[in-house]
């Protein structure tokens, strides 16, 4: 497919989307509709088993949205972008297969959000990330004000966000924002680490895995464990489970079939 703002490499079980929209990729319409596109094709893909978002520019994540388009907003525009972006991030949100987001460099408002919304964040030492938008007369609006508290906190999400403050990748790794921190320079190489280890794994059980903490987000205790509880009753009926179960055994590779 082709993309305006973005480039989509799959090789073997891993895809990589590469946000490639200089100098800073800003968030424009067109960002938000080639992510759509993309994670649309990629789920169609059956021997996919992990997605990595990251930026072709060397300094930069996303920087954000494009200012611009604040200045004439009404409340009827607010509204219109900000849920249409909610959809996007949505469906990357609820991605079948992992998705792991490299931050190699700066990430600021909804390019921040955009990383929010993936499974698992790898953050460059030298990164830095923030919701300015309170500076703009704005909240975050693609979720910012709803995944960052599940992460770090509702008291230190509403620092970060009222304050409008830049960190560092020493303090979103202490916080709980990212997951990882890579030395200068090596982020997407760590992501992929990261890829490749969860490609080794069954596929139907990491789908399953991710769907089973996503629930525990959103619901009670009770719930959560009756989920698992189902999860793994339906693992136990596919042909994964009893490769897995001989392979270790057998003392040797297993070898999954998503079945």
């Amino acid at each position: 497919m082709d993309f305006q703002t973005l480039k989509l490499v799959h090789d073997n079980f891993i895809a990589t989307v590469t946000i490639d929209s200089p100098p800073v990729n800003a968030i424009t319409p067109h960002t938000v509709d080639d992510l759509e596109a993309a994670f649309a094709e990629l789920a169609k893909r059956e021997n996919l088993r992990a997605v990595i978002l990251a930026s072709a520019l060397k300094k930069i994540f996303i920087a954000g949205a494009d200012i611009n388009q604040f200045v004439g907003w009404k409340k009827k525009d607010g509204i219109t972008v900000t849920r249409r972006g909610h959809d996007v991030l949505e469906k990357i949100a609820h991605f079948a297969k992992p998705v792991i987001c490299a931050i190699n460099g700066v990430a600021f408002g909804g390019g921040l959000e955009i990383a929010l919304a993936c499974d698992i964040r790898v953050i460059d030492k030298k990164a830095q990330v923030g919701l300015p938008e309170t500076s703009l007369g704005v909240v975050p609006g693609y979720g910012g004000t709803q995944r960052l508290p599940r992460l770090v906190g509702p008291g230190m999400a509403k620092k970060l966000i009222l304050t409008g403050e830049t960190i560092g990748a020493e303090e979103a790794y202490r916080i709980g924002l990212a997951e990882v921190i890579a030395e200068p320079g090596e982020c997407l190489a760590e992501a992929k680490k990261i890829a490749e280890r969860i490609s080794t794994q069954a596929p139907l059980a990491v789908s399953a895995g991710k769907r089973c903490v996503d629930f525990a987000m959103a619901e009670s205790l009770e719930d959560g464990i009756n989920f698992e509880i189902q999860s793994v009753g339906e693992l136990a009926d596919t042909e994964d489970k009893t490769e897995g179960a001989s392979a270790f055994l057998a003392k040797r590779p297993a070898m999954f079939k998503n079945k």
